[in-house]
């Protein structure tokens, strides 16, 4: 199924932006005072709540897994995850000592760091039985959707739809993404003009 829609935007979370958010330039904007550093749980709850009636709405109601990548997008996939009582995953970032298994791999480029990362989930985790829900906290240049959506499809795992709580479409991440036929949602979308920020 290939869904056209952009996700309807959530008025509680573009008020919210609009209120706390910072442009600190470069179109990088803070939101860490309520979503990727200090979080607010009931607004977490709402956006869950929400992504998961809209994508409902697309036909995507059969989700065994949310994956997202370590460490921004957890609260939100979590909270996700809950609404479909499904398992989370969240991509590891390189390969710590614990890490004894098998993986997936697939790199990606950190928007806000400009580094490199190995992106890596656990064999264990993913098979082909599991339909798999994307979540994170932005889609900007679609690196890390991407990487993430090439780890799922390593796994013979069905990719059911992509979720982000924000998104900045001139950084082309949807259109990086256009390759992937499944709903692709985001609750607000921020555009910036010199210093200027635009939330809707």
């Amino acid at each position: 199924m290939l869904f056209r829609g952009t996700g309807i935007r959530m008025k509680e979370l573009v008020d919210r932006i609009r209120q706390d958010g910072v442009h600190v330039g470069g179109g990088i904007v803070k939101v860490d005072s309520f979503l990727n550093h200090q979080v607010d749980p009931a607004l977490m709850e709402r956006m869950a709540k929400e992504l998961h009636r809209q994508f409902i709405t697309t036909g995507v109601d059969n989700v065994t897994r949310v994956v997202t990548a370590e460490a921004s997008g957890i609260a939100i996939a979590l909270t996700t995850a809950a609404q479909y009582n499904a398992k989370l995953i969240f991509a590891r970032k390189g390969q710590s000592r614990v890490m004894t298994g098998t993986y997936y791999v697939s790199e990606s480029v950190s928007r806000t760091r400009g580094t490199i990362s190995e992106l890596m989930i656990d064999r264990r985790f993913l098979d082909v039985e599991d339909h798999v829900l994307i979540v994170d906290d932005f889609l900007a240049t679609g690196s890390t959707l991407n990487a993430l959506a090439s780890l799922v499809s390593e796994s013979g795992a069905s990719l059911v739809g992509i979720g982000c709580v924000i998104e900045k479409p001139a950084e082309g991440g949807r259109e990086a993404l256009s390759h992937i036929r499944v709903p692709i949602l985001s609750l607000a979308r921020i555009n910036f003009s010199g210093n200027a920020m635009a939330v809707y």
